[in-house]
């Protein structure tokens, strides 16, 4: 049992770091719409190191090939999903930053 609850802390700790990664690069890039977020110093490195833990997080908890395919498709989820909650959180920032980039 000790080891299930090894793996369901890794594979907890693989999901929050590969979600917080997805954010600090979205906040890097030019068309992040959190208005707060944009462009701050260091996100992109942030982003990069967190993905790195997130990748070996998933990797010691599901192996090489699944924890590859695990990480990069959460990553993705999380990539897709940033634009979605910055127009669920605040629609009108999100639109004026949005047409500023225009």
């Amino acid at each position: 049992m000790a080891g299930t609850g090894m793996a369901a802390a890794l594979v907890g700790l693989a999901c929050v770091t590969t979600a917080v990664s997805a954010a600090l690069l979205y906040a890097a890039s030019p068309h992040c719409v959190w208005h707060a977020w944009r462009r701050r110093r260091g996100v992109l490195a942030g982003g990069f190191a967190l993905a790195a833990l997130a990748l070996a997080a998933w990797i010691a908890a599901l192996g090489t090939g699944a924890g590859t395919c695990a990480m990069l498709v959460g990553w993705m989820l999380a990539l897709v999903a940033q634009p979605w909650l910055a127009l669920l959180a605040d629609r009108r920032a999100a639109e004026a930053t949005a047409l500023e980039d225009d």
